[in-house]
């Protein structure tokens, strides 16, 4: 029986590790990361130098809170392949080492390859907010927008970076992007209301927060925001209710609500948890 040739079987192997890295690909789509990177070495057995299963373990690292170890087979598959990709998830195992400086040759590298990534222009936006370059950040998320002018995350992100140098006018226009496409997108429609409230506009911003509530009904941030406004407008019944319905549903933040209470000088005459816990559960009594 004839043997296979040298090519023939080179073109089996190949075949072979295509098949183990599309069952790794699933396996982090499923945050699945020891599957990953099990197949990840099953497909380096077979060819220790292949960019596409270096990459697939580094990334299966990242996701397991490695990000030291994956560091050097995505520099390895760097080195064979470009690809933001590959730049993108070697920058952010940088970030996550400690090696800012090196993280951010690599994610510029990785906004300037073919064809884009949005994640490496959100990587690089977060990096360089965090080194307090806030100019370079906002031109790194509007470039990004440019390239990928349909990114819901690239608008999220440009909307929660306007928030966060508390410019209200520019957020509620990124908010506002994401909304002309998903009217009822949870984190759009709280963005708004938190740049509405910004503004003082305090019954408007309200809206938006009942309209997350009524998509998402166990969105934290925005339960608080809106007892927050009640209390404001002097609604303090309502605002009570809807902190209670909140740590009925979720115990674990009963410390938050009590907090929102305080520091609007709602709760100053509690003395004892006790008393504290009565007032949110009365049920219970």
């Amino acid at each position: 029986m004839k043997k296979p040739s040298e090519p023939a079987r080179s073109r089996d192997r190949g075949a072979a590790i295509d098949d183990i890295l599309r069952l790794g690909g699933k396996a982090l789509e499923a945050q699945q990361g020891a599957d990953a990177e099990r197949l990840a070495r099953e497909a380096l057995a077979r060819d220790s130098q292949h960019p596409g299963a270096l990459h697939l373990l580094g990334v299966a690292l990242l996701v397991q809170n490695r990000p030291r170890e994956a560091i050097a087979p995505l520099e390895q598959a760097a080195s064979k392949w470009t690809s933001a990709h590959v730049e993108t998830h070697l920058g952010k195992a940088l970030v996550e080492s400690g090696r800012d400086s090196e993280a951010l040759t690599r994610l510029r590298r990785a906004i300037e390859c073919r064809p884009h990534f949005v994640a490496a222009f959100q990587e690089l936006g977060m990096l360089l907010c965090a080194m307090r370059r806030f100019d370079e950040a906002e031109a790194v998320l509007r470039r990004g927008l440019e390239a990928e002018p349909t990114s819901v995350e690239l608008s999220l992100d440009l909307g929660r970076f306007f928030l966060s140098r508390a410019d209200a006018k520019n957020a509620k226009i990124a908010f506002a992007r994401v909304l002309a496409n998903a009217p009822r997108d949870p984190r759009a429609l709280h963005g708004l209301g938190a740049a509405l409230l910004y503004e003082g506009e305090i019954e408007r911003a309200v809206e938006r927060f009942r309209q997350v509530l009524a998509v998402q009904p166990d969105h934290l941030n925005t339960q608080l925001d809106l007892a927050h406004c009640l209390l404001q407008l002097g609604r303090s019944d309502d605002a009570v209710a809807s902190l209670r319905a909140m740590v009925r549903s979720a115990p674990q933040h009963y410390g938050k609500a009590v907090k929102a209470l305080v520091s609007a000088g709602r709760g100053r005459f509690w003395m004892r948890r006790s008393a504290a816990a009565r007032f949110f559960n009365p049920d219970a009594l």
